[in-house]
């Protein structure tokens, strides 16, 4: 048990160095950690820790998946629907056909069934990877919307075709396109029912209750519960967890008080960022593992298996995306009638450059069986396993380091600039403020009015740093403003401690005192803006 939990801390210790690393190096996180784990599994001494494909599909998966629903927008979700699908879906089923039928002119032993389990172990994204570059380099939005959007949905996919290969391969069946299309409809109307009905318990639940500790410990339980209950029925677990995680974050406005989602927030960023770094370490740790199975083929021979197949995958999505970006925007322009053009030939290319993939590709690999139909060995599934491992590193690593500078040499990556929907939001958010604010005048006494004119005068100072005519004027003032306000709230923090340290007030009474500073401080935006 002590080697289990020193194991752990160590993984956390990396976790936290290396995410650190990442942060200085101003490069996405995954990345610097794969690598990190990719070194430290060749350190002598470290613990070997092998990948349990039950832990991450039961364990790591639902909260992730969860997560990333509830952080997406159901506006630019449904929107981009089509075109998250034709990823998701079409793109999917493309890559596994064209892995099953190519993978027999260049891998050994590989016939169509063993190719077409390999396409599925493949064929899922990485969310986390793809959509931290994107955002990092400011690349337009509804790309990032349909890299976040294809991410959520396309776990489903590619686990129902590795259903489908495991199936061919254990028992030699092989699925006809109406029991696929069958089993895809219950996979997805069940599995989105059941997260559909998690979400309204939760939300019932919700309404009743407002204390911090009991509803984070029910929003950690919620995505389990969506998943597990689908998967008890054959249902999709991924599908799930999307629709409870859309349906709940849509509804969290209303039973949510903003102390609790402060809280909330705030476990569920350490959360997943802890969840996704220990990930993406033990995707690192698994190389001396991946190769103790491949000891049939020269290191050479599965260098050139794994670029040629990385260098496959890669250019079938890349073929993929252009005649089906086409498509989408035909269905969306003629039979939705959104007012969409179809976006530039460099946008598309950068949607079929970001494929990377992440830890469900192998834990996929790693469950596949041992034994065929024929109760023969399984003998291609190592080969498999590196495999999966190749085409992480490649797209993860090689895909996400050129990834930069390949969108900046298109004339992609933006500086941000103002926000239009936001600075319209923020507009007539005050404006309603400021109504209400001369209707409580009124009602009101009139020794009152200096609270009155100090309000009025704070909120005209944030309004009219939205309107460009006035915003030079006012913009200064209200900068000094907040510059003052946190210098203060310093001040207070400051003497708060000199008062705790020289004995006059205890430590509790300090971390209330800090508490009420912190969330003052909150409600300022950062950088001083």
């Amino acid at each position: 048990m002590k080697t289990v939990e020193i194991v752990f801390l160590l993984l956390l210790l990396f976790v936290a160095a290396f995410g650190a690393l990442a942060c200085r190096l101003r490069t996405p996180y995954p990345i610097v950690l794969v690598i990190a784990g990719l070194l430290l599994g060749f350190v002598p001494g470290i613990p070997r820790i092998t990948l349990n494909p039950d832990v991450i599909f039961f364990v790591v998966l639902p909260p992730l998946i969860y997560s990333a629903a509830w952080r997406a927008s159901w506006r630019e979700f449904s929107y981009n629907l089509v075109s998250i699908f034709s990823l998701a879906f079409g793109l999917v089923t493309f890559t596994v056909l064209g892995v099953a039928e190519a993978s027999q002119w260049f891998l050994p032993g590989f016939d169509w069934r063993t190719g077409f389990a390999l396409g599925a172990v493949v064929a899922p994204t990485d969310a986390i990877a793809a959509a931290s570059i994107a955002r990092r380099l400011e690349l337009p939005k509804r790309i990032v919307d349909t890299l976040e959007g294809e991410s959520l949905v396309n776990d489903a996919s590619a686990l129902l075709a590795l259903e489908f290969g495991i199936a061919m391969l254990v028992r030699g069946q092989t699925p006809t396109i109406v029991s696929g299309l069958l089993r895809l409809a219950y996979l997805a109307v069940v599995g989105l029912a059941g997260g559909l009905l998690i979400g309204v318990i939760v939300n019932w639940i919700e309404h009743r209750i407002d204390v911090g500790p009991i509803e984070i410990a029910l929003s950690l339980l919620t995505p389990y519960a969506a998943y597990l209950a689908a998967d008890s029925i054959r249902a999709s677990g991924v599908l799930a967890v999307v629709a409870c995680g859309l349906y709940l974050s849509r509804r969290s406005s209303g039973f949510f008080s903003p102390g609790v989602r402060l809280q909330t927030n705030a476990v569920w960023d350490s959360l997943t960022f802890i969840l996704n770094g220990l990930v993406f370490v033990f995707l690192g740790l698994q190389l001396p593992y991946v190769l103790e199975g491949t000891r049939d083929h020269s290191l050479r021979e599965l260098l050139v298996y794994g670029a040629l197949f990385s260098a496959l995958l890669i250019l079938l999505r890349l073929i993929w995306a252009f005649p089906g970006a086409r498509l989408s925007y035909f269905i969306r322009r003629r039979l939705l009638h959104q007012r969409e053009q179809l976006p530039p030939a460099r946008q598309i290319f950068i949607v079929g450059w970001t494929g990377m993939r992440g830890v469900i590709a192998l834990a996929a690999a790693i469950a596949l069986p041992h034994t065929l139909a024929n109760g023969a060995p399984f003998t291609q599934r190592q080969l498999i396993i590196f495999l999966a491992f190749s085409v992480i590193l490649v797209t993860l690593v090689l895909q996400g380091l050129t990834l930069p500078p390949l969108i900046r040499t298109l004339g992609l990556a933006g500086a941000p600039g103002r926000n239009t929907e936001e600075d319209e939001a923020r507009r007539v958010i005050l404006q309603a403020a400021l109504e209400h604010l001369g209707k409580a005048r009124e009602n009101d006494r009139t020794d009152f009015a200096e609270v009155f004119d100090d309000l009025e005068a704070h909120y005209r100072d944030r309004l009219a740093t939205l309107t460009e005519e006035e915003a030079d004027t006012h913009s200064a003032r209200h900068r000094r403003y907040l510059e003052l306000s946190r210098e203060l709230l310093r001040v207070e923090r400051r003497t708060a401690v000199r008062l705790r340290n020289e004995g006059r007030i205890n430590d509790e009474l300090l971390r209330e005192f800090e508490r009420e500073l912190d969330l003052a401080e909150a409600r300022f935006p950062p950088g001083g803006a």
